[in-house]
């Protein structure tokens, strides 16, 4: 039927994709609607015409809603608390780096620390790639360009001793899982969200490697067991548990984890500090970084590196390749001097 007036408007009529768009063209000017519809078509062949359509119709709070549906990570909801106080109501197509740089200085002015920033902005940024990679709603990501890194402002790095893990260890007797899953952290640095995420299949026993299917950053990696957590699973599997290893809830681990801190009398001590323990014995013997990155899960090397000022004796190796190197030494030079005296 192609172009036709209804009433005082121009409508245009077309089979697109074995499907029938009807659309007001808003004009009652023939040429101006003749020009819309020439455009629309040729969208249409170049498969650009429903680019952000969706989006059009689409508010940020039906955007979070379609994301945690399948994307929901652990802190999210956390962050989505002060993000929904600013962005709530708005037509996504009306979230543009400006305006997400308001919402970034009015936090700070509020007096929020620079970490708890990074955290919401960062959950921002995955929706919105979600958003652009997997459902093709968008083109631009509004938060990618903007800066946000909170260096290491507040980044801690506390870790245990081998006195207050063995304390630890020790008072970690109830719930029977608490243990098990504190010597896992220790020993793995895996995050507690990972480790609540493992399941019995990913336990490889035979080539003693546990891979976390999908870590923060989104990807895949295999951490190797060491003996001590080896047969700790191992003789927690005896249990007969199946499905995840640790099936339980994140309130759960919270309230027996403080107790056994509490118990332990070791101060200022969160659960995340173990994978800082777990990194930071790494590089204190001497581990090569980009190794511990690897492990870790970190996405760059810059994160890891905050770890590198606990070990600054293993610059010492590369200071010593230039004896290796040096055509003279001390003993050489005093024997010049001899000669020439």
């Amino acid at each position: 039927m192609g172009l036709y007036k209804r009433g005082d408007t121009y409508w245009m009529n077309v089979m697109h994709n074995a499907k029938r768009i009807q659309k007001s063209l808003e004009t009652g000017n023939k040429s101006l609607a003749q020009k819309i519809y020439a455009k629309a078509i040729t969208e249409m062949t170049e498969n650009r015409y429903f680019d952000g359509a969706e989006a059009k119709r689409m508010t940020f709070d039906q955007l979070i809603e379609k994301y945690m549906k399948s994307h929901e990570h652990m802190r999210d909801r956390t962050s989505l608390k002060a993000l929904n106080a600013f962005f709530s109501g708005r037509n996504v197509l009306e979230i543009n780096s400006r305006f997400v740089s308001d919402y970034r200085d009015q936090r700070k002015q509020a007096g929020r620390k620079p970490a708890t920033i990074y955290q919401e902005l960062s959950f921002l940024r995955r929706v919105f790639n979600v958003a652009i990679r997997e459902w093709e709603l968008l083109k631009d990501n509004p938060v990618s360009k903007l800066s946000f890194s909170v260096g290491n402002k507040n980044a801690r790095t506390r870790w245990l001793t081998l006195a207050e893990e063995q304390t630890l260890l020790e008072c970690a007797t109830n719930p029977y899982y608490l243990r098990a899953l504190l010597i896992l952290a220790l020993h793995t640095g895996m995050r507690r969200g990972e480790i609540l995420n493992i399941r019995w299949e990913d336990v490889d026993f035979e080539r003693k490697l546990i891979t976390v299917m999908e870590s923060k950053n989104g990807d895949k990696r295999g951490i190797p067991m060491s003996n001590l957590v080896f047969q700790t699973l191992k003789s927690y599997r005896e249990r007969g548990i199946k499905g995840k290893v640790f099936n339980i809830s994140v309130r759960s681990i919270r309230e027996a984890y403080d107790k056994a801190i509490l118990k332990a009398g070791i101060n200022d001590f969160h659960f995340h500090d173990l994978r800082h323990t777990f990194a930071t014995r790494l590089v204190q013997n001497g581990v090569d970084l980009y190794k511990i990155k690897e492990i870790l899960g970190h996405k760059t090397i810059n994160m890891t590196l905050r770890y590198a000022h606990h070990y600054p004796e293993s610059l010492r190796g590369s200071i010593e390749i230039l004896d290796r190197l040096s055509c003279y030494n001390f003993a050489t030079i005093e024997q010049k001097k001899e000669k020439t005296g």
